[in-house]
């Protein structure tokens, strides 16, 4: 007796799609004026706080008028933490302002929030 093997050859269909054919990419848009003021207006708020944070951990000298100008605007937006952790105002003097990264933090998603809140009823547009 012998043994018989079959072969058994699977053959995939030819397309006729060009070889670098991009993929179909679907991205979802939500994006409306408001949401980006929003994003806008709170990027500015902590691309200055984020310098003061950077020039009092460095111990920048409040005469100069660059470091002047940051710790005056800022001061507003971080005013309402101060309490938090105990204010020591020592601008000159390097130390960590813990009180700057809550703030930065409290703003991010309290604009988080609003931009979302100005998207809640849009809905979703898919582009391809």
């Amino acid at each position: 007796m012998t043994a018989r093997t079959e072969r058994i050859v699977e053959t995939t269909p030819t397309t006729t799609e060009p070889v670098n054919a991009a993929p179909a990419v679907t991205t979802v848009q939500r994006q409306t004026v408001a949401e980006r003021i929003i994003w806008y207006i709170a990027g500015v708020i902590l691309v200055l706080l984020a310098f003061r944070f950077v020039l009092t951990l460095l111990g920048a000298n409040p005469a100069n008028g660059f470091a002047n100008f940051i710790y005056n605007v800022s001061h507003p937006f971080v005013a309402p933490f101060f309490s938090l952790f105990g204010y020591n105002f020592h601008y000159g003097i390097s130390h960590f302002e813990i009180y700057t990264l809550v703030a930065m933090a409290v703003y991010a998603i309290i604009a988080w929030g609003l931009a979302r809140l100005v998207t809640i009823n849009r809905p979703a547009t898919v582009v391809r």
